[in-house]
């Protein structure tokens, strides 16, 4: 009997749209030699959301997600909306969607894909150590949903963000963390700043609270400060890295950019039941948007997170990784991936390549 899954697809703005398309693809076709088929409603967030409704996020594209399996993202926002109130901003969507939906956990793995590892900023002698990187991010809490605003006026005006963590909330991330670290290397790093907020101290103690159930994992605790400056210098230390909301953010980003390759990484944000939503980590890139030149390997690689963390369907989750592995190989490249002697793709093209190697 044919399984079935219902999946929202958000293209979103700028590339969005391109990108989802080829990773929608990608995933029918890759899912097919295992009788499963994916039913998809496209649903409007971010800027085109703004324009057609007048809200970043629609109530009824929320409904739809919380009816779904999974949710497929392009991607969102753009120079357009820019001078929109924070309230009224496209990537307000995102926020709702991780709170409306309880993706509590975000996953970005950061890795040196071997034929693109001349693309790094490191020097060679450190990306040749290598670099394979789990970033866990909390995502529903801290400062983004702390308590914000505004007071007094002129020069006394003053703007706030409460940054706050409960216990329960850094136990729910770490188990997902240490999960992770036992599927690895078991190997593990809480990232905070307990040396100044007192709300990175209570991560800390939730977190030797809960290390004594992975006996098997090393855990160490680091500094932010000094994670971003280990980051460049010596990533090859990192295995799996838990952090806060804030921190997980910029981190994250960090992680991704010394691999030379962000448009090739995929994200996964998660909650307790599987579900979840799948994005690349680029941006909408409104400047190369509907030219056919945006890289649409890190959305079809976050197709593969779908298959694989949602569904189960590892093999079909290894089908596509081992397929963009193929193109890479034989030297088929994007514009923000091209090395002299490869073979320049538009986006469509390099959909057209991963195809025909599923």
């Amino acid at each position: 009997m044919k399984k079935e899954y219902r999946v929202v697809a958000i293209p979103g703005d700028g590339i969005g749209p391109e990108i989802t398309k080829v990773g929608i693809e990608v995933i029918n076709k890759a899912v097919e030699k295992y009788d499963t088929k994916i039913n998809w409603v496209e649903m409007d967030a971010g800027g085109c959301a703004i324009d057609k409704f007048g809200e970043p996020l629609p109530a009824k594209t929320l409904e739809e997600c919380k009816k779904s399996d999974a949710v497929f993202l392009g991607a969102v926002g753009g120079w357009k909306w820019d001078t929109l109130p924070g309230n009224k901003r496209p990537e307000k969507a995102l926020l709702g969607l991780r709170q409306g939906l309880d993706l509590f956990c975000n996953l970005r793995p950061a890795k040196v894909f071997e034929e693109l590892k001349d693309a790094s900023p490191l020097k060679n002698s450190i990306v040749d150590k290598g670099i394979d990187i789990l970033v866990v991010r909390e995502l529903t809490g801290g400062i983004y949903f702390g308590e914000k605003g505004r007071k007094g006026e002129g020069e006394d005006l003053v703007g706030y963000d409460v940054m706050q963590y409960s216990k329960k909330e850094v136990k729910r991330i770490a188990k997902v963390a240490f999960e992770a670290a036992m599927k690895r290397n078991k190997k593990l790093t809480s990232v905070e700043k307990a040396n100044v907020l007192e709300v990175s101290r209570v991560w800390r103690e939730a977190i030797l609270e809960i290390a004594p159930e992975y006996p098997e994992v090393e855990l160490n605790h680091m500094y932010v400060d000094n994670a971003a400056m280990q980051l460049v210098r010596a990533p090859e230390q990192f295995d799996v890295i838990v952090t806060g909301n804030m921190f997980g953010d910029i981190l994250s980003d960090e992680a991704s950019i010394i691999t030379g390759s962000i448009g090739m990484l995929a994200s996964a944000s998660l909650r307790d039941d599987n579900f979840g939503m799948y994005e690349p980590i680029h941006g909408s890139a409104p400047d190369i948007a509907n030219q056919n030149k945006a890289n649409p390997i890190a959305q079809v690689l976050s197709g593969a997170m779908m298959l694989r963390y949602s569904f189960g369907m590892n093999e079909a989750a290894d089908d596509i990784e081992n397929a963009v592995n193929k193109v890479l190989k034989e030297g088929f490249r994007t514009g923000d991936i091209y090395s002299e002697g490869k073979v320049s793709l538009g986006t469509k093209e390099m959909g057209e390549a991963i195809l025909k190697y599923l």
